[in-house]
Parts: C-alpha cells; sequence; structure tokens
C-alpha cells in the first residue's frame, strides 16, 4: 500500500462495514438497519466471509484510519456505522456479486482522492482479541434470559 493510494484491505474492511450494517438493504425494508452500528466481531464475521480470511490486526487499524479520514465510516465506542458519503460510494458501485464487490468498490476508492487527514484512531490489541475470539466461537456471550425463561422451572436432582 502506498501513502497515496486506497488498498484493496480498504475496499474490504469498508464493504464488510456496509454489509454488516445491512446499509445496502435499507431501501427494501427501513427496519432491516442496525442504526447502532456494528461491532468488529461483525465486521470480521462478515470479511471472513467475503474473502475466506480475516484481516489483520494492522490492516484493520489502517483501513480504519483511511476510512474514517475520508468520512467513509465512522467508529464510536466500538460501533461501526457506514456514513452518509460512504452510503453514496457503495450506492456508486456496479451492481454485481459478492465475489466482485469488493473489487468494485476498490476501484471507486481508488478514483477518488487518498484520505487528507487519516485519524489517530488506534484498535487495541486486547479489543482485535476479544472480536476474533467473539467471531470464532471461543467466546461465547453470557446467554440472554427472556421474561419467559427467567420464570421457568428449575431444574431438581434427585
Amino acid at each position: 500500500m502506498t501513502d497515496d493510494g486506497w488498498a484493496w484491505t480498504d475496499a474490504w474492511i469498508f464493504v464488510s462495514v456496509v454489509i454488516a450494517g445491512k446499509v445496502g438493504r435499507h431501501r427494501r425494508s427501513p427496519d432491516s438497519r442496525r442504526p447502532e452500528g456494528v461491532r468488529l466481531a461483525d465486521v470480521l464475521a462478515t470479511a471472513e466471509h467475503l474473502k475466506q480470511a480475516l484481516p489483520t490486526h494492522q490492516g484493520i487499524e489502517t483501513a480504519v484510519r483511511r476510512l474514517l479520514g475520508a468520512d467513509l465510516i465512522s467508529v464510536t465506542d466500538g460501533w461501526f456505522q457506514v456514513t452518509p458519503a460512504g452510503e453514496q460510494v457503495w450506492r456508486s458501485r456496479p451492481r454485481g456479486g459478492t465475489t466482485a464487490t469488493v473489487d468494485s468498490v476498490h476501484n471507486i476508492l481508488q478514483r477518488r482522492h487518498a484520505p487528507l487527514r487519516p485519524t489517530g484512531w488506534r484498535l487495541e490489541t486486547t479489543e482485535h482479541a476479544a472480536a476474533i475470539l467473539e467471531h470464532t466461537g471461543r467466546f461465547v456471550p453470557a446467554q440472554r434470559r427472556s421474561v419467559e425463561n427467567s420464570a421457568a422451572t428449575p431444574h431438581r436432582s434427585a
């Protein structure tokens, strides 16, 4: 990657945020969009689906800094969202299958100017490791109990 051009990983992370956040689906159903954004584990899951590989810690950090600097995504308290400018990039891509989507977005980004102000955003090693563990299923969040389940009869020993 050069400092004056977009890397393929930048497009890969951008497309992963878009798809994980269901931005592309909002025209069909306004209720399908995730208004709070998506977590890093969701971005990783989508990235792996797109390429059958996980982006590196450095790749994520660099891409997010550049995407933030270009105002294509935002990150607030660990929640990733696509900005209105990012939605315009997404909507300007040629329609095609998922395999060509990252390449299409990469071509669009290359036609734009590189971010003039990459941010100082940092991905902590512990946050990255936790997202990897959550994504791979080795860390399972505590089970959420609904009101209906909390009134269930407890198991009794004989």
